[in-house]
C-alpha cells in the first residue's frame, strides 16, 4: 500500500465531519499531532444537529449504523464509546406504510423479522427472508476487510480470492433481481432493496454487492444517540482533545502553502498558518480540489447522487402512526427511480421517510413536544436545474397533503414547520451539484474506481469523506478517515 512519503509527525485535518474525526483519532493513536481545522462552530458535518428553542434537529443524517466502527476510533486513543456516548437501537427499526394501506415493521432480530413477515405475507416469504438474510451476511463478509475496509492503489487490487467469492454470490448482478430470487412479494422487496437510493442509485439498476448497505440496515441494526445525531460528533471531538488534538472551530482553510510537490502549511481564513507535514482534507471532494488547484483526471465526468427535500418540524400532536423512522411507500415505486435519476423530475407518487427522534428521545424537545423531519427524494441540480426558490414552498405544502393522504390527518396545520432545505439550500451550503449524498456509487464510481484518497502531484495530502472512497453514509465515512489515517501513519504491524 502507498503512503506518504517523508515525515508525518505534524498533521492538519481540514474538516470535523465524521471522516475527520475519524482520521483524527486513528492519527492520534499513532502518535502524530494533529491540529483539526472547521468552518463552522460545531463538529459532525453532514451529521450534524443544532439546539433552536428548545428542540433539537438533526440537520443530516437520521440512521446510524455499524456502531462497531465508532468503537474503533474511540478504541485508537485508548476510549470506550459508551463513556462518552449513549446509543438506543430501535426497535423496529422502521416502520413501513404502503400504498395499500398495509404496515410492516422492519426488525432486525431475525426471529422477529421472520415472524413479522410470516403475518403479513405467508410462510414462503418467511423462509425467503431467512435465505435472504443469509446471502446480506456473506455478502457483507466478503467484503468488509478488503472492497469497503481497505485502501487501492490500483484496480489491479481487486484480483483476490474474494472476487471470485463475490462473484458467485451474484455481487456484480442487479441487486433488484437477485433479492427477487429470494422474496415475492414487492412490499418486502422493497424494505430491502431501498437503501440503495442512499447511494444514489436504482435498486433495480445498482449491483449486488450494495446489498451490504441492506445489510448494515437490517441486519447489523439501526441506533441513534441520545441528544441527537450531532451527539457522535461532539463525542468524537471530546475524545480528541483529551488525546492530545488541537481543535478550532469557526477556522477555514483558505489556501494551501506548497513548495514543490508538498504542502508545508494550511492558510486559514483569519490569516493564520499553521504549518504541517501532512494534510487530510476531510471535505466535500470539489471543495479538496479547489484547495489543491487540480481537476480531477477522469475519463467519464463525476456523476452525483440524486438530493432531498428535507422538512424540519415541530408539533405538540403525536401521531400513533409514526415510528422512530417511518417509511411512506408510494404505489409507483419503480417510476420514481426514474424520475428524479434519470428525467430530474419531483416524485409523481412520492415516497417518504418521515424521522421522529423524539420516539426515543423525549429530551430532543421541551413539555412532551414532537420533533419531526419529512425527507423527499429529490433530483441533484445537474439532473434537475429547478427554481427551487419558487418551487420549494409549494412543494412543500404538497408533500404535508400528501402525508395527510396517508393516514397522518391534521398534520398540515399541526406540525409546525421550522426549516426547509432544499438542492438550492444543499448547493449554498457548498455541496456539490446540491446533494447531501455525494458521489452515486457507479461501477465507475466505486472501489479503485472512485476518486482515490491519494492526490497525484501533492505528495503528502490524502483525501477522507464520502467523495472518495469507500463512500456515502456513516459507517462509509468512517471506515473513510481510518484509510486516510493509514496512508499517513500505518497501524503497528502493517506493511
Amino acid at each position: 500500500m502507498r503512503r506518504v512519503p517523508g515525515p508525518t509527525d505534524r498533521v492538519v485535518v481540514v474538516g470535523a465531519g465524521l471522516s475527520g474525526l475519524s482520521a483524527t483519532l486513528h492519527l492520534l493513536g499513532q502518535g502524530r499531532q494533529v491540529t483539526l481545522l472547521e468552518r463552522d462552530p460545531r463538529p459532525g458535518g453532514r451529521a450534524g444537529g443544532h439546539r433552536d428553542h428548545g428542540y433539537t434537529v438533526d440537520t443530516g443524517a437520521s440512521v446510524l449504523t455499524m456502531p462497531e466502527l465508532l468503537d474503533e476510533a474511540f478504541a485508537a486513543v485508548g476510549r470506550d464509546t459508551a463513556d462518552l456516548l449513549t446509543l438506543e437501537r430501535l426497535e423496529p427499526a422502521y416502520r413501513a406504510h404502503f400504498a395499500d394501506g398495509s404496515t410492516i415493521h422492519l426488525h432486525t432480530d431475525a426471529d422477529a423479522m421472520e415472524a413479522e413477515i410470516r403475518a403479513v405475507a405467508g410462510a414462503g416469504e418467511a423462509e425467503g427472508y431467512r435465505r435472504l438474510r443469509r446471502w446480506l451476511t456473506a455478502l457483507y463478509a466478503v467484503q468488509k476487510n478488503h472492497f469497503i475496509g481497505g485502501n487501492f492503489d490500483s484496480p489491479l487490487d481487486l484480483v483476490r480470492p474474494e472476487l471470485a467469492k463475490l462473484a458467485a454470490l451474484g455481487g456484480f448482478g442487479r441487486l433488484g433481481p437477485r433479492i427477487g430470487r429470494f422474496l415475492r412479494d414487492d412490499r418486502v422487496r422493497r424494505l430491502f432493496s431501498f437503501q440503495s437510493l442512499y447511494a444514489g442509485l436504482d435498486p433495480m439498476r445498482a449491483l449486488g454487492a450494495y446489498g451490504v448497505i441492506s445489510y448494515m440496515d437490517t441486519v447489523g441494526g439501526v441506533y441513534y444517540p441520545r441528544g441527537g445525531m450531532g451527539a457522535v460528533g461532539r463525542a468524537l471531538t471530546e475524545a480528541a482533545e483529551q488525546a492530545g488534538a488541537t481543535v478550532r472551530f469557526g477556522t477555514q482553510a483558505a489556501w494551501l502553502e506548497r513548495v514543490g510537490s508538498r504542502v508545508r502549511a494550511v492558510r486559514t481564513g483569519h490569516g493564520d498558518r499553521v504549518e504541517c507535514d501532512a494534510v487530510v482534507l476531510a471535505t466535500e471532494l470539489t471543495t479538496a480540489y479547489g484547495l489543491l488547484g487540480i481537476r480531477p483526471r477522469r475519463a467519464l465526468p463525476l456523476r452525483f447522487s440524486p438530493s432531498a427535500v428535507v422538512l424540519h418540524g415541530r408539533s405538540g400532536r403525536t401521531w400513533p402512526g409514526l415510528a422512530h423512522h417511518t417509511i411512506f411507500f408510494g404505489e409507483q415505486w419503480e417510476r420514481t427511480f426514474a424520475e428524479i435519476i434519470r428525467e430530474g423530475r419531483l416524485m409523481s407518487d412520492p415516497s417518504l421517510l418521515v424521522t421522529r427522534p423524539t420516539a426515543t428521545d423525549p429530551g430532543l424537545a421541551a413539555d412532551g413536544e414532537q420533533v419531526i423531519s419529512v425527507l423527499a427524494p429529490a433530483p441533484n441540480l445537474h439532473t434537475g436545474p429547478l427554481d427551487w426558490a419558487r418551487l420549494g414552498p409549494a412543494y412543500r405544502d404538497e408533500l404535508l397533503r400528501t402525508l395527510a393522504a396517508r393516514g397522518l390527518d391534521g398534520v398540515a396545520g399541526e406540525l409546525e414547520i421550522a426549516e426547509l432545505v432544499t438542492p438550492a439550500d444543499w448547493a449554498e451550503r457548498g455541496l456539490a451539484a446540491g446533494t447531501p449524498f455525494s458521489l452515486a456509487h457507479t461501477f465507475a464510481q466505486t472501489g479503485p474506481f472512485r476518486p482515490a484518497n491519494l492526490v497525484r502531484g501533492a505528495d503528502n495530502v490524502v483525501l477522507a469523506g464520502c467523495g472518495t472512497t469507500p463512500g456515502v453514509g456513516i459507517p462509509p465515512v468512517l471506515i473513510s478517515g481510518r484509510l486516510a489515517a493509514a496512508r499517513i501513519a500505518p497501524p503497528k504491524g502493517a506493511r
